[in-house]
């Protein structure tokens, strides 16, 4: 373990450490494919075609993938978990090369199927021979998958891979979308058969089995809009900026190597989804590249990087905004939290490499001072202090997400928001408009329409007429009242369609033909 510029490195020797039996990374039964091969052979763009989507980033570069990208894939009804790694070298040098063959081997370690990739463009190589050679030492099937076969001569050429022996050999082209569907049956075809359950016997347990509360239901029961919602799945999406500890920090959450840790900026590139459960709660985490500045962000791979990252945000539940301890709070940081902001993304600040200031009673409320004068627009955002490489203060990380993921599942019945808008109406009446009284504002009611983020729907006589100030009060009675303090709250407000026009001296065409007619 070395420190450089104020940046803690674990070696490959270093221990993590441990992680309680509370929280530990999820051991799926679902059978594991992993696609192998040496640099730029496709491997990314196999991983891509598989999933029907652009996970991975596939670039010309040779080296552009270095951490293990996992992610669940089907093919005619049989789930699996489709792994991507980096290129195997023969002799990789420096700390990331070494270290993403290190990545390679943990997924053909835990791989029920390997996928070899070759190019048929550049031939039969050494190095693929020798990867062939160490496949052959394994007890678990192999599919030689020749690619960038997109033509008649290209598949002739592709002939001299049956010098490798492989039983099982599939020429594909990933771009064009040649084979992968022959390549997918035999996949299927060699994953270990399914566990088998009993489905009677299941039901049947279940079927005894008393549901606690039920008798003391009654009728309340049948509101359900007093009943929350179930909770599931929770994704944490960790994003920051460079060299503020982000990989070091999954990696102690889940208690294994899940990225590549460098002081090199940019190590991780891809958006590293992580499954794992802490306190009987299933939790996604999501490894980030970093965020840097718009004008420092270069072309190509650092781009697509930055890219992943915001759509990590999009499509999380709780960004967690990992910043240094050494230099807090930055314009940076308040940038990428506007991005969880914009899209009303719960949000906690995480003080990372709290073990390398000097702490005294004062520090603590100084940092916390920082953040709320920087992140003014969000400031009912819970701060923790953690460090990456000790452990400390990770079970109060997790404890404050979970908090948080709960406070955003709340549901409010519609009596007691009724109840709310009386009296803050009541309290503060709403601004008229000019000081014109026709135009004042007028509230008729207010309804939850969803959660995460609990999002209130507020019928009024015209949008327009809403100043922010009036905004700003409606939301803070609803915080005050119903105990949302750390969550981000939207309110919509929508034209009430019951709304009836103002009186005023013009007769409508009706009362003029009543009037003429008698």
């Amino acid at each position: 373990m070395t420190t450089i510029d104020n940046t803690t490195i674990v070696e490959p020797e270093d221990e993590l450490p441990s992680a309680p039996a509370e929280r530990r990374a999820v051991s799926d039964a679902t059978p594991m494919v992993a696609i192998i091969g040496r640099p730029n052979v496709g491997k990314s763009s196999l991983f891509n075609r598989v999933l029907s989507r652009r996970h991975a980033i596939v670039s010309e570069v040779a080296g552009t993938t270095r951490d293990r990208l996992i992610s669940r894939a089907s093919w005619k009804g049989r789930p699996f978990l489709l792994v991507d790694t980096g290129g195997l070298e023969d002799d990789p040098e420096g700390n990331i090369p070494q270290r993403v063959q290190q990545q390679a081997d943990m997924a053909m370690g835990a791989a029920d199927l390997i996928v070899f990739i070759t190019d048929a463009i550049q031939g039969l190589t050494a190095t693929d021979e020798a990867v062939a050679q160490r496949l052959r030492r394994t007890d678990k099937p192999v599919i030689l998958a020749v690619n960038k076969v997109d033509n008649d001569n290209r598949e002739l050429a592709a002939s001299e891979f049956y010098a490798l022996g492989m039983t099982d050999t599939a020429f594909i082209s990933a771009y064009h979308n040649y084979g992968i569907y022959d390549l997918l049956d035999r996949v299927v075809e060699l994953l270990p058969a399914p566990e088998f359950v009993d489905l009677w016997d299941y039901e049947n347990d279940l079927a005894d089995e008393p549901v606690e509360g039920w008798e003391d239901a009654g009728e309340d029961a049948a509101d359900e809009e007093d009943i929350p919602a179930p909770p599931t799945e929770m994704r944490l999406a960790i994003v920051g900026r460079t060299n503020v500890g982000k990989s070091l920090l999954t990696n102690t959450i889940i208690g294994e190597e899940r990225s590549i840790v460098s002081p090199v900026a940019g190590t991780t590139r891809d958006a590293l989804d992580t499954e794992v459960e802490y306190k009987n709660h299933l939790i996604t985490l999501v490894d980030t590249a970093g965020i840097r500045r718009p004008g420092q962000v270069e072309r190509g791979i650092e781009r697509y990087s930055v890219l992943r990252a915001v759509n990590a945000v999009r499509r999380s539940d709780i960004t967690l905004l990992i910043t240094d301890a050494t230099e807090i709070a930055t314009a940076q940081d308040a940038h990428i939290a506007g991005l969880a902001w914009d899209t009303s993304r719960g949000l906690i600040v995480v003080v990372n490499k709290w073990d390398l200031v000097n702490r005294n009673r004062f520090r603590m409320e100084r940092v916390l001072h920082r953040v709320q004068e920087r992140l003014h627009f969000m400031s009912y955002v819970p701060v923790c202090f953690t460090s990456a490489l000790t452990g400390e203060g990770i079970e109060d990380l997790l404890d404050t997400a979970l908090s948080l993921w709960q406070e955003r599942q709340k549901r409010v019945p519609f009596r007691e928001l009724q109840y709310l808008l009386a009296d803050a109406v009541s309290t503060h009446t709403p601004p008229s408009q000019r000081g014109n009284i026709r135009n004042r504002l007028r509230i008729r009611r207010i309804r939850q329409v969803g959660v995460n983020p609990p999002t209130f729907a507020i019928s009024v006589n015209d949008p327009k007429l809403v100043h922010f100030s009036y905004r700003r009060y409606l939301e803070n009675q609803i915080r005050d009242r119903f105990g949302f303090d750390r969550t981000h709250l939207r309110l919509i407000f929508r034209p009430d369609r019951d709304e009836r026009a103002p009186r005023s001296g013009i007769r409508s065409r009706g009362s003029r033909r009543t009037n003429a007619a008698r």
